[in-house]
């Protein structure tokens, strides 16, 4: 399957919009794991076998494994996930955004040596800069368009033509750059109002929404703003309240019970 069709999949199976952001900071650790050679990924292993029927994916934010040297551990945390949870696909939460011929080597990068299912992506440089992820129409390609941090106004809320950036970006991508059906946009829910514009310029393309949890976006508004008629659309992320909801060795149980917890609060406002 496609990533679209397996995110609209797993909406229906999991009866869920929440993502699972897998962020691990060995500083935030239980105490066992410290030390371990393979903590990174026994961590964010056993909080996706924990929560895996509670979510529609999983996005793991590669600068965490990077910065720990741990790339070894996302591969091998990417392909776990797929053998043992193989619908829930998962995010590669990257950001990539760079000239063409670099995109080809990112594209590389992510699809094949990762085997992640969906990127995010700047597209800030343009649609040539985009192309590369394109071409492979099995996968998602989510576009940064209304970010959940402050500073995302400087240059988001620019007029351009009597229209903000990133209304023009979310129009642009969805009328333009989908022709395979395989992009989404990020909108911060941090925004509820800009969450609504955006949905009423790209009817019912995907939102990966960050920014409820630990940045305080508001489930009820996010909801109201985003879903679609169907109630599905949105790719609500929570990571922090999840990852670390435990201290001891039965932090994947407490990790589940607020994945459940936050997955039953999206349901009550569908």
């Amino acid at each position: 399957m496609t990533f679209t069709q397996s995110l609209a999949a797993a909406w229906q199976k999991n009866n869920s919009l929440l993502c699972v952001g897998l962020d691990p900071d060995p500083a935030k650790f239980p105490a066992h794991l410290k030390g371990k050679p393979d903590a990174i990924f026994e961590f964010c292993k056993s909080i996706a076998d924990a929560t895996a029927d509670l979510v529609c994916c999983f996005k793991p934010q590669i600068a965490y494994f990077a910065a720990q040297r741990a790339e070894d551990q996302l591969e091998a945390l990417i392909a776990h996930i797929h053998a043992n949870h193989p619908g829930v696909p998962v995010i590669l939460d990257a950001k990539r955004g760079d000239i063409g011929s670099t995109a080809e080597q990112y594209a590389v990068e992510i699809f094949e040596r990762y085997q992640a299912d969906a990127i995010t992506v700047n597209p800030y440089m343009g649609k040539d800069s985009v192309d590369p992820y394109l071409a492979y129409p099995d996968k998602g390609v989510i576009l940064l368009c209304r970010t959940s941090n402050p500073g995302g106004s400087d240059l988001q809320f620019l007029d351009v033509g009597g229209k903000k950036l990133y209304e023009h970006v979310a129009e642009l991508v969805a009328t333009k750059w989908n022709t395979t059906g395989q992009c989404a946009l990020v909108v911060g829910a941090t925004f509820p109002g800009e969450i609504a514009r955006v949905r009423e310029i790209v009817g019912d393309l995907p939102l990966l929404v960050p920014g409820i949890g630990a940045q305080g976006g508001d489930v009820e508004a996010t909801l109201k703003a985003g879903r679609t008629a169907t109630g599905t659309g949105l790719i609500i992320n929570n990571s922090r309240a999840v990852l670390y909801a435990g201290k001891d060795e039965n932090y994947a149980q407490a990790s589940r019970q607020a994945a459940l917890a936050s997955r039953d609060l999206i349901n009550r406002y569908r």
